[in-house]
């Protein structure tokens, strides 16, 4: 069992629990939370927890739940879960103070590994494995329609719309991407993500 508490919050039952079983059965240390409200109302006491929340529910939604909890000065490591069409919504979650988004659907193995990566957060929660400067020089290296995609990328637009702004086919996009996630070594979306807005680069 972990030396932490894995927080599930999410509105429909079913998944809370199959999440929550699969955890548990995986060696997680886990509670469930059946709204942002009720997790809200019991973070002042989480200690050594991660929060893995939907984006979207009813009331309270992911987005609002992790500004709360910034408000609050509460520092809890959290996962995002969204939906394929979700990324822009995720891209405010990080900004909010996400260290990852997850979309669905996912892999078992996917979730767990986003849960240990966060949980290197409760030791530095400052941490990331990625220093400013090394951040800073791989964005340097990119070419300036890699880093028109990349911004179109950070302000979560799909490779159609990116194309038409950058009156460059959909494929063109794909291949800039590709050449984006190699030069800036990136590990997934989320990572992409997180590097970019530690580096201070966002949408142009």
């Amino acid at each position: 069992m972990t030396d932490y508490t894995v927080h599930i919050v999410d509105d429909e039952e079913a998944v809370r629990k199959s999440l929550a079983f699969m955890l548990t059965m995986s060696g997680f240390a886990v509670k469930i939370h059946q709204s942002a409200d009720a997790f809200l109302a019991f973070a002042p006491d989480v200690r050594n927890g991660i929060l893995v929340t939907d984006l979207r529910m009813p009331g309270m939604s992911g987005v609002e739940l992790l500004r709360n909890l910034s408000d609050r000065k509460i520092k809890i490591p959290s996962i995002v879960i969204t939906g394929h069409g979700d990324v822009p919504m995720a891209v405010e979650a990080m900004k909010a103070g996400a260290v990852d988004f997850i979309e669905k659907p996912f892999e078992d193995s996917v979730i767990i590994e986003a849960i240990e990566r966060a949980s290197e957060h409760l030791i530095v929660p400052e941490g990331d494995s990625d220093e400013v400067g090394d951040i800073q020089a791989r964005l340097d290296a990119l070419s300036e329609r890699e880093r028109q995609v990349l911004s179109a990328v950070v302000a979560g637009l799909p490779n159609k719309s990116i194309a038409y702004d950058l009156d460059i086919s959909p494929r063109t996009v794909e291949v800039h991407r590709a050449n984006v996630m190699t030069k800036m070594k990136a590990k997934s979306l989320a990572h992409l993500v997180r590097m970019a807005l530690a580096a201070g680069f966002g949408p142009s």
